[in-house]
């Protein structure tokens, strides 16, 4: 009788990974393959595909795209016949680090029939249970190693956070200086101001302030060439668009180097989703006020919507001018009759019931006109002292107000009230807090970084060189309000008497 026996051909599958190699030498996964395809070539396996994952964590529970395409790969050559597979590490370490994953991965190669084996001792058949027993013991103490040691680095990380010091790498704006003892070794560090970088953080954060916009800046950063932070560093990924060097700015950059709590010497510690804020060995590169005030800004054009890079209409929307007939904003739109010749930009109501209209150009021009003869008044910052006290009871006028609709919510669920009294009274009171937040508004300390080189002879000369966004921030600075009201007649010519402006409450004429 003749018995046919299946020849069984043994594949190995390499897998190398190290935890971290900032510099990217490659030099501890280089030796791992290299031990690996030793061992395999030993044992006479043929070697199915090797994978190398460098500067990647298995423990963190990050992505590791080349463990994935090994399991995969593995699990489909298993299914041909006659196979015999190996998924081959250096170390069970180097493979698996959380007890998670590795259960889920000796589920997969029990149902595929494979095999692990390690160069540093071990072979385990997953379909035996007393192997795959054996793989997971092995495995807890790598995963308890992992877990001791993250609670050690993370009871360090708050004791660095605790004493205001840096946590990593040198923050953009800073340069580190290292501190030696008596046998030349490093003691300790402290961060100190670089002069350069920090001029960089400064200008930013004042022309986000004076109403530039992230587009602006970061466009004006790449053409300076000024690099960027992370310039030379190796990266694991890059934005698109990013040089191979890491040199290009882009706005989310721009913002974050902007709206960093480090700027003003505050050290944040993150823990479990809790957010400690220390204060900060390093000195500030930019006061509170200006911190505060830019986090405000841009919290209001995420309410509002506001995109001042795409500006381009000095009074449209905003604050800044409304209908004489409704209170509505107002608009930018084409008016006229295209029959008798092309139509002009005109400022219109936006509630769209054409309660009034004036033509673009002339507006801005009257408007610009007061703006400019207010700032050419040396005496002018003056009147920026804000009132605290007036400002504090619009505040309060706020709150009290949300109690009083919060409350009527209540009443409704209680049923107390209808549905209808519900929406009346909510209605009224909405009116009432935007009103009592505009006025609030009006009150606070005015930003100066708008105004910059405006105040004096020379504002009509600096106004000039003022893009739409800039020129608006610098109306909002001057708490400039323009009521446009129907014209008496209609007819050629601009009609200022229509037109009544005020600038922290004082008429155009003053």
């Amino acid at each position: 009788m003749n018995t046919l026996t299946l020849v069984i051909r043994t594949i190995a599958f390499l897998y190398a990974r190290i935890s971290e190699d900032p510099r990217d030498r490659r030099r501890g996964v280089n030796r791992q393959m290299s031990d690996l395809r030793t061992f395999s070539q030993e044992n006479g396996w043929e070697i199915g595909g090797e994978y190398i994952e460098n500067d990647v964590s298995a423990h963190s529970g990050e992505e590791r795209p080349e463990y994935d395409r090994l399991m995969a790969d593995a699990i489909e050559a298993a299914r041909q016949p006659g196979v015999r597979v190996i998924v081959t590490g250096y170390h069970p370490s180097r493979v698996w680090r959380r007890r998670v994953e590795r259960a889920q991965a000796i589920e997969d190669l029990r149902q595929a029939k494979c095999w692990v084996a390690f160069e540093s001792g071990g072979l385990f058949n997953m379909a035996k249970a007393s192997d795959r027993s054996q793989l997971a013991n092995l495995g807890e103490s790598d995963t308890a190693e992992s877990e001791v040691k993250s609670e050690r680095v993370q009871r360090a990380a708050r004791e660095r956070a605790e004493e205001g010091r840096a946590n990593g790498a040198v923050a953009y704006g800073w340069r580190r200086q290292y501190e030696y003892d008596a046998r030349g070794k490093i003691a300790g560090f402290h961060d100190e101001e670089d002069p350069t970088q920090a001029a960089v953080v400064r200008d930013i954060v004042k022309r986000l302030l004076a109403g530039e916009s992230l587009i602006g800046i970061t466009a004006d950063l790449n053409e300076r060439g000024v690099p960027a932070p992370g310039t030379g560093q190796n990266r694991k990924r890059r934005t698109l668009g990013q040089a191979p060097d890491g040199s290009r700015w882009n706005k989310t950059s721009v913002k974050k180097i902007a709206l960093r709590p480090a700027n003003i010497a505050i050290r944040v510690h993150t823990r479990d989703g809790e957010t400690t804020e220390y204060p900060a060995a390093w000195p500030a590169l930019v006061t509170p006020d200006q911190h505060a005030r830019l986090k405000g800004l841009f919290a209001d054009r995420a309410r509002s919507g506001e995109k001042p890079g795409a500006r381009k209409h000095l009074l449209s929307w905003g604050e800044v001018a409304t209908c004489g007939v409704c209170g509505y904003h107002i608009r930018s739109a084409p008016r006229g009759n295209s029959e008798r010749g092309k139509k002009a930009a005109t400022y219109v109501c936006a509630s769209n019931a054409g309660c009034v209209g004036r033509n673009e150009e002339a507006l801005d021009a009257f408007i610009v006109e007061v703006a400019v003869r207010a700032l050419s008044d040396p005496a002018a910052a003056k009147v920026f002292q804000p009132d605290e006290t007036a400002a504090l009871a619009a505040m309060e006028r706020v709150g009290a107000l949300r109690v009083r609709q919060d409350a009527a919510a209540d009443d409704y669920a209680d049923g107390a009230i209808t549905r209808a009294q519900l929406v009346r009274i909510t209605q009224r009171l909405g009116k009432q807090i935007k009103a009592a937040e505009a006025e609030a508004r009006s009150l606070q300390p005015v930003d100066l970084s708008a105004l910059d080189g405006l105040i004096g002879p020379q504002a009509g000369e600096k106004w000039a060189t003022l893009d739409v966004p800039r020129k608006r921030r610098a109306l909002e600075a001057l708490r400039l309000r323009v009521v446009i009201h129907p014209a008496a007649e209609r007819g050629p010519g601009f009609d200022e008497s229509t037109i009544a402006v005020t600038w922290f409450g004082r008429t155009a004429e003053e």
